[in-house]
């Protein structure tokens, strides 16, 4: 299974959600759709997801990182995560995605976080300085 996935970074934390019914945290972000690219499928789903209207100008790759599927450990999850530029002051959770959480060092124990954004993402962000 493939997934965009988006870094946005405000004040040193890093946006993550989480969608009606669920525990576990993840990167904006989502699958693409029948011949969408998977550039396309985070421009789409952070709209969808977090109501912002951005555009391939606004992004840049990050990584391609693989890891079992949270939740379903039978399928692998391979997600494309790219750095989204912008101001992020008045996002707001849409349609399935119940809470937005701005997650850094200090309150990361507080919630459970998707495994490839945790250690692929979170840690190498923190250890680079981006995130506090």
């Amino acid at each position: 299974m493939k997934k965009s996935a988006g870094i946005i970074i405000r004040d040193k934390s890093l946006l993550v959600l989480r969608t009606r019914g669920k525990d576990i945290y993840f990167a904006p972000g989502g699958k693409p759709e029948v011949n969408e690219s998977i550039e396309d499928a985070l421009i789409r789903e952070l709209n969808e997801e977090i109501g912002i209207s951005i555009s391939k100008s606004n992004i840049s790759p990050y990584g391609v990182f693989s890891a079992p599927a949270a939740g379903n450990e039978d399928i692998v999850l391979t997600m494309s995560v790219f750095w989204v530029d912008g101001h992020w002051e008045n996002l707001f959770p849409c349609n399935e995605i119940e809470e937005l959480f701005w997650v850094n060092s200090e309150n990361i124990n507080k919630i459970t976080l998707s495994s490839i954004f945790l250690n692929e993402v979170f840690y190498p962000l923190v250890n680079r300085g981006y995130i506090s």
